[in-house]
This record gives structure tokens, sequence and C-alpha cells, in this order.
């Protein structure tokens, strides 16, 4: 029999709009521990048509990945990137909180304004304060929607330079993009590394939200 707590988060988590914290949900149930409930309920829908994941400590309902070519439609919307605007997503997302400053170090040249822009308007960037430092500037972080876009639990989950290289997805320029991640994350400092402003394309299906396209300048 099915304890009276797991199906109120169940039903808590189909009714919800959005995804749901814990803190959220048990504040929902007059303050009831619900994690117990929400490790079960994963398990029980693992495998099946409708799966519970975790994203960015949130948590959904979601339709099996392996399933969606059952519910594509027949048109998919593809957005573009342009190849700086995807440089600079990964450079958010490896060494946030991050300035503008720093992220033009590690691409050897300037960002455009409308770079971020972009990422800021798609919902996968945010503003996360300022360095305290002499000017203050303002440092940039992934939101939780880049989390639930690219199915992550967590940062910890991004792939590795090594990882990205053997899947065969990093192109001799990006491959100069890589080595200057790499090379920032064990020193600690930043370096200049030319990279190419030549567009980048990322086909994107789903429901989320349009992403604004563009050629940016590098």
């Amino acid at each position: 029999m099915i304890d009276d707590l797991v199906r109120a988060v169940e039903a808590t988590l189909f009714a919800a709009e959005e995804p749901l914290a814990p803190e959220a949900i048990s504040a929902h149930l007059g303050g009831a521990n619900v994690r117990g409930a929400l490790v079960e309920l994963a398990a029980t829908y693992h495998g099946r048509g409708i799966e519970l994941v975790e994203r960015g400590g949130r948590w959904h309902f979601q339709t099996a990945s392996d399933l969606a070519h059952l519910l594509r439609r027949e048109r998919q919307d593809v957005r573009r990137l342009s190849r700086a605007a995807t440089e600079v997503l990964a450079i958010v997302a490896y060494h946030e909180p991050v300035s503008r400053a720093e992220i033009e170090a590690i691409r050897g040249v300037q960002t455009a304004k409308g770079t971020l822009d972009v990422l800021l308007e798609a919902g996968w960037v945010r503003i996360a304060g300022r360095r305290e430092v002499p000017g203050r500037p303002v440092i940039y972080a992934t939101t939780r929607g880049f989390l639930v876009h690219f199915g992550l639990a967590s940062r910890r989950d991004l792939p590795g330079i090594d990882e990205l290289r053997a899947a065969g997805l990093l192109d001799p320029v990006d491959d100069a993009l890589a080595d200057a991640l790499e090379e920032s994350m064990s020193s600690g400092s930043h370096h200049s590394d030319a990279v190419g402003s030549d567009e980048a394309e990322i086909a994107l299906g789903g429901t989320d939200a349009g992403l604004a396209s563009g050629k940016e300048s590098a």
C-alpha cells in the first residue's frame, strides 16, 4: 500500500506549474519531511514513460528521454547561438561566478554586450552580484533554467574537457578555447587564447522559451 505522504507529494508535484524544491513541497504539506517520499517516488517512476527527476535542487515530472522521438513536433524551431555566445556560456558554466573582464581574458578577445544579453534573455545566465574589487564589476553565473534545459542535476555533471574531446565534440577552434579553460582551471589564473568568431548553431527542441538569434561580434 502506498504511503499517504508519498501520494500527497506525487499529487503536489503533478499539479505544480513549475519544478519545486523539497522545502516548498514540505511547506505545502504542513512541514512534513518529504525527502524520503521523493526518493521513493523517483524509484517508482524510474524506467517508466514519465519520470520524476531532480534538476538544480528542484523536482518535476518529465517524459522519458528515450521516448522523445515519439513526442517530437514535426516542426522544430532552430535557435542559433553565435560562436561568441557559445564560448561565453561555456566559460560562465565552468568558472562561475565570473566577470566580463575575466571572460575576455580567457577568450583573448573583447565580448560584445549583446552576447551576454542573449544569454540573459534566454534565462541561462544571471547577474550574480558584484566582485568586491576596485570598480566592483558585475559577475555572472548560470541559472536553474540552464541546468534543466541541458538535463544536469548540478554543475558537477558538466562534462570534462577530455570527455568532450573523446566524444568528438570539439573542433580545432573549440580545442583552443578548451585548452584555455583547462589551463585556467588548473592554474587559477586566466590566459588569453585567440578564438574564432564564426557562428555556431545549436538545434534545440522541446518547449523551452525561444532564444534570440543573431550574429554577435567577438
